[in-house]
């Protein structure tokens, strides 16, 4: 086992998001979503019905993320992960989902269950982006 991994596996035991951290992203997100929603609404002419959301994830070791970017896969998702550059052991979970309804309602639910989910794998769920110029 060389420096590396060792450090990788001393990541992998220590836990990255409390339930604290936890409830704040879940606020976070319920009160950004709407916001959020009527920018996007103002860079459309025709706003569009459906768009796929882009998403973003942290944690604290890379089987941990591998297991959770594994996960959304499964969900349909394309996902991928990463370790984020610099003197850290911090990793980066991000992909697009496929399309889902713009609405505060719908979105706001995705969210929710993706902070859920990524609690689940002790991934931090850093919020969600898009581009209405989609296929």
């Amino acid at each position: 086992m060389n420096l590396n991994d060792f450090l990788q596996a001393a990541g992998a035991s220590k836990q990255f998001i409390s339930e604290n951290k936890f409830e704040e992203i879940v606020l976070k997100e319920f009160k950004a979503t709407p916001e959020i929603l009527e920018r996007l609404k103002h860079l459309e002419e025709t706003p569009s019905e459906s768009l796929r959301l882009e998403f973003f994830f942290y944690t604290n070791a890379a089987g941990k993320a591998k297991d959770f970017a594994n996960c959304l896969k499964n969900r349909g998702y394309s996902a991928d992960y990463s370790k984020v550059p610099g003197p850290t052991t911090i990793f980066l979970i991000n992909g697009w989902t496929d399309k889902i309804k713009i609405n505060t309602e719908t979105v706001i639910a995705w969210s929710k269950e993706m902070c859920e989910l990524g609690y689940g794998y002790d991934c931090a769920f850093d919020g969600w982006g898009t581009t209405p110029d989609q296929d």
